[in-house]
């Protein structure tokens, strides 16, 4: 029964560690607006100054995501060896999950701002047009949410 309980708690403890890790990494959500100025760097017209920013800010964000799956990797790996013992420490998987987490919240903050000193940059047409793209990528999302809203509530409807 031990064993069960121990089960079960690291299972929602993990569970919650890689989803907070997912959903912390840079990537195609909307965790983070500014990774939107990835997918529109073309039309945003940058200068010579700006485009060297820009690639900054790319390799900083790069470098970020690497550290952060380093990091997710290294906890992987103490989870597995203290699962592999009979009598688990979760308090030390509890401690170097927390660590974890604020190494990788470090990086997103430290790769953040490289976009954040490019934004800073740009003129009022570039930062419109960086406007008008998260506003369009927003209005997406609302629109997936709702259809797969629509989706799940229909599918209800037919099984009752």
């Amino acid at each position: 029964m031990k064993r069960i309980v121990y089960a079960l708690i690291f299972a929602a403890g993990f569970a919650g560690i890689a989803l907070q890790a997912w959903a912390q990494a840079p990537g195609h959500g909307m965790s983070d607006p500014l990774s939107m100025l990835q997918r529109i760097q073309a039309t945003l017209n940058l200068n010579t100054s700006q485009q060297q920013q820009f690639a900054a800010a790319v390799a900083q964000s790069k470098v970020a995501h690497q550290a952060m799956h380093a990091n997710f990797e290294q906890l992987k790996t103490a989870t597995q060896a203290e699962l592999a013992k009979t009598d688990p420490d979760l308090a030390s998987l509890a401690a170097l999950s927390d660590q974890v987490q604020a190494q990788n919240i470090a990086q997103r903050k430290q790769a953040r701002a490289g976009w954040l000193a490019l934004y800073a940059t740009f003129s009022t047409d570039q930062k419109a047009t960086v406007r008008d793209a998260i506003n369009a990528r927003i209005t997406r999302m609302q629109a997936f949410r709702q259809r797969m809203h629509d989706h799940v509530q229909g599918g209800q409807q037919t099984t009752q």
